[in-house]
């Protein structure tokens, strides 16, 4: 079985799909791993080391896609008419691809003609068994942890009390908005900073998990927000009213905060607008809002998704797309090892290749395309 690893070409993307590390054990399985040049370079990974763990290394995608069985991506591969290089018509027919695809039901109308059993493995079910392949959760997890670094290095004060001869400095105030994977790890990393942080989220079981890592909870709390929780574990959509009795709670504590790490998500919806203008312009100058929500359009009214932002009254926003790639090599670490975890979990010894029945909770959540014909449930016609 060819397995095929691609460069990434979209923008603002550093990561790769697997690493000398993941490719020295898919070769184990007996697989050969063709891996495009220069594909791991932006995570740390140059071309000689994926030779010296046994991987062939392409000149191009054309080269690494011969023939193979399985192509690993971090995105989805571009089309006809989406930058320089057509991935998609280069894979052959029967490939089965696995990638965070993002796809629409176009998209996966695309893969299906293109003849490519295509998983989406950031629609894997969060389940106990799913833990080790949940790509959603190993890439916040590292989201959440640079946006607390890249908010204390644009803040113009110390992060920690810091105690001197010449007087003492107080610790930062930080606020973590949404306890999510992202929410929690930045938590937990403020805290190791030694600032005093406090954190929101409208999830029942949020409030004790903020409370575990030692911060102090600010919410408001009521009958919907007992019932804010899907069975997955995502935030429920909240109604109007709710939303506007929890910004009156965030507002009273917004404008003490130095910095601000916006995490909250609605799973296939826009980010929840919960940091308003009136909230930044309560803010000190020389405080900051990271905003690692900014793919789906940001929690704060003022982020510009891919941009820094200064407001007038001295407010830094941090909206840069694409948070996890912004650690790679650590990112590409993770991502490669939730691919050969799930590959691994379906590998057959006697045939050298995965088994993915179309009955398994695993297989069904994440398959989009099979035998040229859109599956999931979500994108099929009708």
């Amino acid at each position: 079985m060819r397995v095929a690893v691609l460069k990434e070409r979209r923008a603002d993307e550093a990561r790769v799909a697997a690493t000398p590390e993941t490719a020295k054990k898919l070769i184990a399985l007996g697989c050969t791993v063709a891996v495009e040049s220069g594909a791991g370079l932006p995570a740390g990974f140059p071309d000689s080391e994926y030779a010296a763990a046994g991987a062939q290394v392409s000149p191009d995608a054309a080269s690494a896609l011969a023939g193979a069985g399985i192509v690993l991506k971090v995105r989805a591969p571009l089309a006809a008419g989406e930058g320089e290089v057509d991935e998609l018509s280069l894979m052959p027919r029967g490939a089965l691809l696995f990638g965070t695809l993002g796809a629409d039901r176009e998209a996966a109308g695309r893969l299906a003609a293109a003849g490519v059993d295509a998983a989406a493995m950031e629609m894997l079910p969060r389940i106990t068994r799913a833990q080790s392949m949940d790509v959603l959760s190993s890439q916040a997890n590292l989201a959440g942890y640079r946006a607390v670094v890249e908010g204390a290095a644009a803040f113009d004060r110390a992060f920690p009390m810091l105690m001197t001869a010449a007087g003492t400095i107080p610790a930062a105030n930080v606020l973590v908005m949404g306890a999510g994977v992202a929410g929690l790890q930045a938590i937990a990393t403020a805290r190791r900073l030694g600032g005093r942080v406090s954190a929101t989220d409208v999830r029942p079981a949020a409030k004790e998990e903020i409370k575990s890592l030692g911060a102090s909870f600010v919410g408001y709390e009521d009958e919907e927000s007992r019932a804010a929780q899907t069975a997955g574990g995502y935030a429920k959509p909240m109604s109007a009213e709710f939303l506007a009795k929890q910004a009156e709670v965030v507002a009273g504590a917004i404008g003490k905060m130095d910095i601000v790490v916006c995490t909250a998500l609605v799973q296939g919806r826009r980010a929840p607008i919960l940091v308003t203008e009136a909230m930044v312009a309560s803010m000190k100058p020389g405080s900051v809002i990271v905003d690692i929500a900014s793919d789906a359009g940001g929690n704060c009214a003022l982020t510009k998704p891919g941009e820094k932002v200064v407001t007038a009254n001295g407010v830094t926003v941090l909206g840069w797309r694409n948070w996890p790639a912004r650690i790679p090599a650590a990112a590409s670490s993770l991502y490669a090892r939730n691919l050969l975890t799930f590959l691994t979990t379906f590998w057959d010894k006697e045939s050298s290749r995965p088994v993915l029945p179309a009955e398994d909770d695993l297989v069904r959540g994440v398959m989009l395309t099979r035998g040229g014909q859109v599956v999931h449930a979500s994108l099929a016609a009708g």
